[in-house]
């Protein structure tokens, strides 16, 4: 039987509404605050996975390992979830939730609290970076998501999340390439290093040309970058000479590093180039423009 569902509680909104969130804080500050008659068994039928987690590839050796472990000793730590109209959905505790069906349980003890989706999102992400490690793609999508969905800035996703602004900015560059390639670096077949090298080309045919090449070859991050660098500049040899006003070069130069994109500083005009909306909104955040 469910007993009468609590608010967070002062302690959580205040943890909540502070620059930096930690998991840690957030479970202990949970578990301190709950009393035996609160965690209750749930039917896991009547539960659905958070629907913000980011994680989408879950270890099966494990999950199954956690399910071994699940079926002698049971479940140690609840669960926490929130009330939805259809049952429950999952706020922390994914993987116990994964191993308990693995299990071959019916039940599983929870927590029940009030969170709003923001949170739950802010809670499904920081769980697996503090916890356990998403792959880059996972979390390159998951800050694309807290950025738009709760309106951030990449200053107050750093904040947030605990990570450099740079790193921020790198992570979501990965969104810039193809799937395919994406897929490479999530099987370790490319490492972060490759990665933003090839995200710098503009031309995805040869990202991906490129990509095999690393592959087949094992080339190292340094000789990539090498023969990249030496690509480019055949294709501006081969291209008509245009005209160069070298009063703006520095200019140039001083952008394209800044803003990590192809400028160009003609006619009284700046020509700054962006793959798609995620990369356009990363330029407007490094140049402070917001709507």
């Amino acid at each position: 039987m469910e007993t009468k569902k609590r608010a967070l509680g002062r302690g959580l909104e205040q943890l909540f509404n502070s620059e930096n969130l930690d998991y840690n804080s957030f479970e202990k500050q949970i578990y301190d605050t709950t009393s035996s008659d609160e965690i209750i068994e749930l039917n896991l039928d009547e539960i659905r996975s958070n629907p913000y987690q980011p994680r989408k590839i879950f270890k099966e050796d494990s999950l199954k390992e956690l399910a071994e472990s699940i079926k002698v000793n049971g479940v140690f730590q609840p669960i926490i979830v929130k009330k939805s109209i259809k049952g429950y959905d999952l706020v922390a505790g994914e993987r116990r939730f994964r191993a308990s069906k693995l299990a071959g349980k019916q039940t599983i003890p929870a927590i029940i609290r009030d969170f709003s989706e923001n949170q739950m999102m802010e809670i499904a992400l920081l769980e697996n970076l503090q916890r356990e490690n998403l792959n880059v793609i996972e979390e390159a999508l998951a800050y694309k998501s807290m950025i738009e969905k709760l309106n951030l800035t990449q200053e107050e996703l750093s904040n947030k999340v605990s990570k450099s602004r740079s790193h921020i900015t790198n992570i979501l560059g990965l969104l810039r390439l193809p799937s395919e390639i994406q897929k490479m670096l999530i099987n370790n077949e490319l490492t972060m290093g490759h990665a933003r090298v090839l995200s710098k080309l503009e031309n995805e045919e040869k990202m991906l040309e490129y990509a095999k090449m690393i592959v087949e070859n094992k080339l190292p991050v340094r000789q990539t970058e090498e023969i990249t660098v030496e690509e480019e500049r055949k294709n501006k040899i081969k291209k008509p000479i245009k005209e160069v006003n070298k009063d703006y070069k520095y200019v140039e130069d001083l952008l394209r590093e800044k803003l990590d994109t192809k400028v160009k500083v003609k006619d009284k005009k700046i020509e700054i180039n962006f793959t798609n909306v995620a990369d356009l909104n990363r330029i407007l955040e490094i140049l402070n423009v917001r709507e």
